[in-house]
């Protein structure tokens, strides 16, 4: 495994992370998810991800049984905050009442005295933008959260929360994480170039598109039991016929390589410095196995091109 750098920050963190969204305390419970967070962390893998609003709460639950007999110096654990986890008035924003109370309850779920890194799942256009970063560096002064970062804010709403801190002196993000993948790519436009500019690291979700970037699916009803089997909006967003012709084209290309198309998919992201790490998602040690395998591998320029052919963009140089 490899280790990058999130962004300017002095923390280092595993070019392939762990993800939580729709497996564990769902897919998965207690005792399989740590099989799968223990063959991860024996592979190198030192950031793990998830959510207050995953499987409302049980996400945490399940992943702070599962880290709790790891070393804790040298586990990186990112959660966030905003969505619903309760009801009413105050069960969701990013209000210093609702954060405050969600970032406890993480804690409590999660089984640790502090979290990593702490982001802000989404805006909150009702709570003032001074308000929520005045509360996470709070969060940092009092030891609770060690770097804050953010989650599917735009660019603009990106540098306003910079400026604001730099003027304040408030703790700046450190992190974004935002839907990046060889069919998802609006950030390349002006995220990934701010995230560049500003020194924040890039921690990508839905690298592999929710599976379609695995090669498993193409024309024709999905897997039995695959996510587009399950789950309807799957099957809408994602198995569209123009997708399934970039996949099938990529998959020509991977095999060209001689590499699996998740391993060109992810090493494709990877080749960029603005990513710091890939979050992926798993439910067998196995494929965690097979997908920190695209740790450090080298795209050549061939392939790139090739890549760039597929996806109608000028070909990228590729990493040193």
């Amino acid at each position: 495994m490899k280790y990058r750098r999130l962004g300017r920050s002095g923390l280092q963190v595993s070019e392939v992370s762990l993800g939580t969204w729709q497996t564990f305390g769902m897919a998965l419970d207690a005792a399989d998810a740590c099989r799968v967070v223990r063959r991860a962390f024996d592979l190198g893998v030192n950031l793990f991800d998830t959510a207050d609003v995953y499987a409302k709460g049980r996400a945490e639950e399940v992943l702070g049984e599962a880290i709790k007999e790891l070393p804790r110096e040298q586990v990186v654990v990112a959660t966030k905050c905003m969505g619903r986890v309760w009801e009413g008035p105050l069960g969701a924003g990013l209000s210093r009442k609702h954060m405050t109370d969600a970032l406890h309850g993480s804690l409590r779920r999660l089984q640790v005295e502090y979290v990593d890194l702490f982001q802000l799942h989404a805006p909150d256009p009702a709570t003032p933008l001074h308000e929520t970063l005045a509360t996470l560096d709070l969060f940092v002064r009092q030891g609770k959260v060690l770097y804050v970062g953010c989650s599917n804010y735009d660019p603009p709403l990106v540098r306003e929360a910079l400026d604001l801190a730099a003027r304040r002196g408030f703790e700046r993000f450190a992190s974004h994480q935002p839907l990046y993948n060889m069919l998802d790519r609006d950030a390349e436009e002006t995220l990934l170039p701010l995230c560049a500019e500003e020194g924040l690291g890039v921690i990508v979700y839905s690298p592999l598109a929710e599976g379609l970037l695995t090669g498993k699916y193409g024309p024709g009803k999905p897997p039995p039991g695959s996510r587009g089997d399950l789950r309807e909006p799957m099957r809408t967003r994602q198995l569209t016929e123009r997708r399934l012709e970039t996949v099938m084209a990529l998959k020509a290309v991977a095999k060209g390589a001689g590499m699996p198309l998740s391993h060109l998919a992810l090493a494709w992201l990877l080749h960029r410095p603005e990513v710091s790490s890939a979050i992926v998602g798993a439910t067998r040690p196995e494929q965690v196995e097979e997908n920190c395998a695209a740790s450090g591998v080298s795209l050549p320029a061939d392939v790139l091109r090739r890549v760039s052919e597929v996806l109608a963009v000028p070909a990228a140089a590729p990493s040193a």
